[in-house]
């Protein structure tokens, strides 16, 4: 019971001893307190006091700023306002001398106007007279017309017609004497230059001057081979024929057997065929056959080096096969006999020389050359013009526009556009008509030369008409009384004209028209 006791003073004793402390602790803790509050009090008067102060001074100094700042604004307010017065009364002194200028040229306009007024008055008057005058005139000319008239038998309209055949005479003569100068000097100049190109295009290119004729009717060694060929009942010609594509004439003409077709090809197939046939011996259905299977190939492969060489010759490479393959078909082919082939390698050649010459695309017109009768080879499969097939054939494989427009342009399908196009249609024409590059049969080249005598012949003025040269040249003599010189140059050009649209010959035709006179007398 006595510890209990202990126990419990001594708590009491703790408890009266915390608070005692806590009392005296917090006593002091508020002495510090209010001490700090009292400090801060006193900071922050002072801080009031100097902020008063020392506003009072900026607010001083602002307000004598401000009336510095209002003193200087003013000072420029009223230099500005000096200025913009001297500005004012100078556009108003400006304002009224162009006020007074406007009115003098109000007044100098009124002058005017009054000057401007009489001289219309003038010219009405003028007017009035004049136009008096020209009805006084047209009177006057009805009297002389009339008078004219009576004296001289003439209408008006019979006088014009008169005078117009005259002035229409006048200029026709002088026309024809003007073209036939003109032509003159053209012609002197341009066959100059076109001797010399074509001389040296000629000169440089080393072609055969006769044409190659293929063969129609084949020589047999004896007539014993004529029945062989025949065969038991005909078979063997009916497996010629069949093999072929040929008709095949045995007559009665000695040891000849005539090849008849419209393809070349076929013919030389055919020629070939017979004359292994013959080598061979053998000759049946099945041998036939077999051998113009072998000879078919065999041309293919002729064909095609046919082409190839005659490429190779130009120097014209990348040219698509199929091309090559109908060009060596053309080695098979004759125009006027002339051997196609050789005459695309011909033309060719010269439309390159002469591009060198003249300064144009020589590989162009080399290759456009070459390839210009291609449409030859093609024209009785596809129908149309073989220059527009050709071109067209070209085109699909590969050509270029600038080689296919010469080749469509050379009869002139197309209008001539380039330079090349005019090369490759010389070329060709220089080709046919150069002598001994095509051959004619009498019957054909007689009535090519009738025919020209007979254009020249239709022409008023003419009296005789002669075609010489192989009817290349044609003289025609006019009546020297009937036609002048004037007329002579007009007369050449338009029979050329007329040659040009109604007959077809290779090469040119030149025209020559003669006006002589003859002086006669006989000495007795």
């Amino acid at each position: 019971m006595n510890w209990i006791l202990i126990a419990l003073g001594t708590v009491i004793y703790l408890g009266l001893s915390f608070f005692c402390v806590l009392y005296v602790f917090k006593k002091k803790y508020r002495t510090k307190e209010q001490n700090l509050y009292l400090a801060v009090r006193e900071k922050e008067k002072e801080i009031l006091d100097r902020a008063k102060s020392r506003s009072r001074t900026i607010a001083k100094e602002g307000r004598l700023q401000a009336k510095e700042i209002a003193l200087k604004m003013k000072n420029q307010f009223e230099q500005t306002s000096q200025e913009t017065r001297k500005e004012l009364l100078g556009l108003e002194k400006h304002v009224t001398h162009r006020e007074k200028s406007i009115e003098k040229k109000e007044e100098l306009l009124l002058i005017k106007e009054n000057k401007f007024k009489q001289r219309e008055e003038l010219f009405n008057e003028a007017e009035r007279q004049q136009v008096a005058q020209k009805n006084a005139l047209t009177l006057k000319q009805k009297e002389l017309q009339k008078n004219l008239e009576k004296s001289s038998k003439l209408t008006i309209s019979e006088a014009k017609t008169q005078l117009k055949e005259s002035l229409f005479q006048e200029v026709h003569r002088e026309l024809a004497t003007d073209v036939r100068i003109l032509k003159e000097e053209t012609l002197d100049e341009a066959q100059k230059k076109a001797k010399h190109v074509i001389a040296t295009a000629i000169g440089r290119y080393a072609g055969e001057t006769a044409s190659e004729k293929l063969m129609y009717a084949f020589h047999l060694p004896s007539d014993d081979l004529k029945g062989k060929i025949i065969g038991r009942e005909g078979r063997n010609i009916r497996a010629i024929e069949a093999a072929t594509g040929v008709d095949l004439i045995v007559d009665d003409t000695p040891e000849t057997v005539t090849i008849s077709s419209f393809d070349p090809i076929r013919r030389e197939e055919t020629r070939q065929l017979i004359e292994r046939l013959i080598q061979d011996g053998r000759i049946h259905p099945a041998r036939i056959e077999e051998m113009a299977h072998k000879v078919r190939k065999e041309m293919a492969v002729e064909i095609k080096e046919a082409g190839n060489q005659a490429a190779f010759e130009l120097d014209i490479h990348d040219i698509h096969p199929e091309i090559i393959k109908i060009m060596g078909s053309l080695k098979f082919r004759t125009s006027y006999q002339q051997n196609q082939l050789s005459h695309s390698v011909e033309v060719g050649f010269l439309a390159g020389a002469m591009a060198s010459e003249i300064g144009g695309d020589v590989r162009i017109a080399r290759r456009a050359g070459f390839l210009h009768d291609v449409g030859k080879a093609l024209s009785h499969k596809i129908e149309g013009p073989h220059a527009v097939v050709g071109a067209d054939f070209l085109k699909k494989y590969g050509e270029r526009e600038t080689v296919t427009h010469p080749v469509r342009a050379h009869h002139e399908d197309v209008p001539l556009e380039t330079m090349e196009d005019h090369l490759v249609q010389a070329a060709d024409t220089l080709s046919g008509a150069r002598p001994g590059a095509r051959r004619e049969n009498l019957e054909r080249y007689v009535k090519r030369l009738e025919d020209l005598e007979k254009v020249a012949t239709s022409f008023e003025f003419v009296d005789k008409a002669y075609a010489i040269q192989a009817g290349r040249e044609i003289r025609v003599m006019i009546n020297n009384q009937r036609a002048s010189d004037e007329d002579a140059v007009m007369l050449s050009r338009e029979i050329s004209k007329k040659i040009e649209e109604e007959l077809n010959y290779p090469g040119q035709v030149k025209v020559i028209v003669i006006r002589e006179t003859r002086a006669i007398a006989v000495a007795k």
